[in-house]
């Protein structure tokens, strides 16, 4: 089971969060981008969890 990598913050809904970019999840998965999560001192509004780095997924060379 893989992380759905959500391409936008969930709270000020403009910053795009590509995947191999910076961002914030909890263990829910709820994303949001390092400005925003940095605003809410890492804690997520919907759930209350602890908002830490989002791994990266990098685009395998073909």
């Amino acid at each position: 089971m893989a992380l759905e990598m959500r391409d936008r913050c969930e709270r000020c809904a403009t910053a795009a969060l590509p995947a191999d970019g910076p961002a914030l999840i909890c263990s829910y998965e709820c994303s949001f981008c390092v400005p925003c999560g940095e605003a809410m001192r890492n804690v997520c509004p919907n759930c209350g969890g602890e908002l830490v780095p989002r791994p990266r997924r990098v685009a395998s060379a073909s």
